[in-house]
């Protein structure tokens, strides 16, 4: 394991030739690697003249955006991203234990819509595990350092602050080379108030105190380094009116809470962002072809989520209430007059333990039952 953070020590491993590299690391964890540019030709050379050698590239942002690695290194890489944990992930007791897919996983690779149906939430072990798992994230969210069980609630609090404080001192430098913090923090502080809601730029740049030109600019560093996620609209049918406004949810709830030093009960549109990480990062992680979206109205008709597959869309209505009722699905009905593919399943997310068939091949879902259990 070698760290490029050091910048003593850094020239001394840019400078070795490609005998030395595979002599002395055969197979090496590169860390922070975005901070040595000129390593990626080393790379690329004892890869070329040793087949066997083995290394594993780690950044703290898209480093798969560096030119460096998408010219010198095309054919050799098989890209990873990183995400904060998902549940299934937080419900193994140990690195060896196998993975289990969440029913929401199982339900879009297979298309059996049974999976979504069956079930009985309340006599399930599994599912009270989920509980638990799913109060922590919505608490303290899902970085692998916070779900460690030996650490205590203010631990896992200090953790969170030290971890803001860590990505705009070091990481936010080496990514934007900004010589002033202050506006960016005071911009990442506001965007987290605004999780969940129609992004409004000028409206941003105003509460940060910037221009609208530079709120993009820091948005889109908070995107390349896996702090965010821009929710795109729909709206491929031109005739009809529909906004055109993306929603920006942050990928961890406990940094964004901890943004604006928040605890205790979650707005409802802290619920929605958190709910729909979690599922963005379940499709990540499972590599499935399928693009995520937002759908808005001019009357005010909205869909949380929108996910489009090759074959048609799953729309998402998530909701915080613990009692779920025919009327929450209102908005997922007849969107087949706006969307241009089949509906292949809608579906409310809650806290209601139980499962309920609202008809029009609707169904709603205890959330951890769908995205944990």
């Amino acid at each position: 394991y070698i760290s490029l953070d050091d910048p003593i020590t850094r020239p001394d491993f840019t400078a070795l030739s490609a005998a030395q590299w595979y002599q002395q690391y055969p197979n090496v964890i590169l860390d922070e690697v975005q901070k040595a540019p000129a390593i990626i030709e080393s790379i690329k050379a004892v890869y070329d003249q040793y087949p066997d050698a083995r290394s594993i590239l780690l950044g703290s942002s898209q480093i798969l955006l560096m030119e460096q690695i998408r010219e010198s290194l095309a054919g050799r890489i098989s890209l990873v991203e990183l995400y904060p944990l998902t549940l299934p992930e937080m419900l193994t007791d140990s690195w060896d234990d196998t993975i289990v897919d969440s029913r929401f996983i199982r339900f879009l690779k297979t298309g059996e819509r049974d999976i979504l149906y069956s079930g009985m939430p309340l006599q399930s072990e599994r599912y009270a595990r989920v509980v638990h798992h799913m109060a922590h994230y919505l608490n303290f969210g899902a970085m692998p350092a916070v779900v460690d069980p030996m650490l205590t609630i203010r631990d896992k609090y200090d953790w969170l602050h030290d971890y803001i404080q860590t990505y705009l001192q070091r990481d936010l430098r080496d990514l934007a080379n900004l010589r002033d913090l202050t506006p960016f923090a005071r911009m990442q502080r506001a965007l987290a108030g605004l999780t969940g809601v129609l992004l409004n730029m000028n409206e941003l740049a105003q509460l940060a105190g910037v221009t609208s030109k530079t709120v993009k600019r820091f948005i889109s560093y908070l995107e390349i380094s896996y702090q965010v996620i821009l929710l795109q609209p729909w709206f491929r049918n031109l005739n009809k009116r529909l906004s055109k406004a993306p929603k920006v949810h942050f990928l961890d709830p406990g940094i964004q809470r901890a943004l604006l030093n928040r605890r205790g009960q979650l707005t409802g549109h802290e619920f929605e962002s958190a709910i729909i990480a979690e599922i963005y990062k379940q499709i990540q992680n499972s590599r499935l072809p399928i693009d995520c979206y937002h759908l808005r109205t001019a009357d005010g008709r909205e869909v949380d989520l929108l996910l489009e597959t090759e074959h048609g869309f799953v729309p998402i209505e998530i909701k915080m209430a613990e009692r779920v009722a025919s009327t929450d699905a209102r908005h997922l009905r007849k969107l087949d007059e706006i969307l241009d593919k089949p509906i292949l399943q809608g579906l409310v997310l809650s806290n209601d333990p139980r499962i309920h068939d609202l008809g029009d091949d609707i169904v709603a879902q205890p959330v951890g039952w769908a995205l944990g259990a």
